[in-house]
């Protein structure tokens, strides 16, 4: 069976061809934004062509960038990924966010719940999974995604104890820290499950279970450093005014894992333990 990644060369990319690999699949195209601009659809057309499974973890991420630059934003979130998705129909599986919900919800969001994006990141993902969705594919839907490769919470946040005695965060935002590389084992696992009939098209949500803020993920995170949880000073989002408006709940459910032979992520905490030693170097 031949894979293709694209946005190989990203966190969630990287993590996926290191699972791949572990797993022993012999053939597996990796495709950076350098080796794959899915904004040409000539290009696309030409390499979903002999994939028997497309995993697309390309995207525009810069959240506040695309309040300024949301046509090139959508271009890659939204149009491109109509094109992959009518190339490779029932092959891909499309890796998506909980931006494209508001974040009001008081209950985790299901797999069903129709989207209602509060920013032009949100707006252009919201087209993707749409594109997707329609051409009988599969949507994952993550949140907090933190690992070894790029920027991410987590890693700023081991960054900063280097750097500062104290380190302030945000505190009334509610999500659920995910791993990267526990979100590629489930998605590779997602594959499996669809090829052997087990999984059928839709939304699915690759979540930690629970939740907490960003003041409990970075307590957490320099706990699990070693370092004095205290240093960590709690605040609120209006201290810390960004271009694109967060949501300010980002728990997603996990019910359309049932029956399909993959389990849910597990609770978040336990995950961050799980990686500190990745991170750690």
């Amino acid at each position: 069976m031949r894979w293709l990644v694209t946005g190989a060369g990203g966190m969630l990319g990287r993590d996926l061809c290191a699972v791949l690999a572990a797993a022993g699949e012999p053939d597996v195209v990796t495709a950076t934004r350098a080796e794959l601009d899915i904004t040409d659809p000539a290009a696309v057309r030409d390499a979903v062509g002999g994939a028997d499974l497309v995993l697309n973890a390309a995207a525009w991420t810069d959240v506040d960038g695309a309040e300024t630059a949301e046509e090139a934003a959508t271009a890659v979130n939204g149009h491109a990924v109509r094109v992959l998705a009518e190339a490779a129909g029932k092959r891909l599986i499309h890796l998506s966010t909980d931006y494209v919900f508001a974040g009001t919800a008081t209950t985790p969001y299901a797999e069903d719940a129709e989207p209602a994006p509060a920013n032009a990141y949100g707006r252009g993902k919201a087209i993707g999974e749409r594109a997707v969705l329609a051409a009988g594919g599969c949507v994952v839907r993550t949140a907090w995604l933190y690992g070894a490769h790029g920027s991410n919470f987590v890693r700023t946040m081991l960054r900063l104890a280097a750097e500062r005695e104290t380190v302030t965060v945000v505190d009334d935002q509610q999500g659920p820290p995910t791993w990267s590389y526990a979100l590629a084992r489930q998605v590779v696992a997602l594959a499996g499950a669809v090829t052997a009939g087990r999984a059928g098209p839709g939304v699915y949500h690759g979540t930690a279970a629970g939740s907490t803020t960003w003041y409990g993920l970075a307590r957490a995170v320099f706990a699990e450093a070693g370092l004095d949880p205290e240093r960590v000073r709690p605040t609120t989002s209006d201290r810390f005014p960004r271009p694109a408006a967060r949501p300010a709940y980002s728990v997603l459910s996990h019910e359309r894992w049932a029956g399909t032979g993959v389990a849910p992520l597990p609770d978040w905490r336990p995950m961050l333990t799980e990686a500190m030693p990745v991170l750690l170097g």
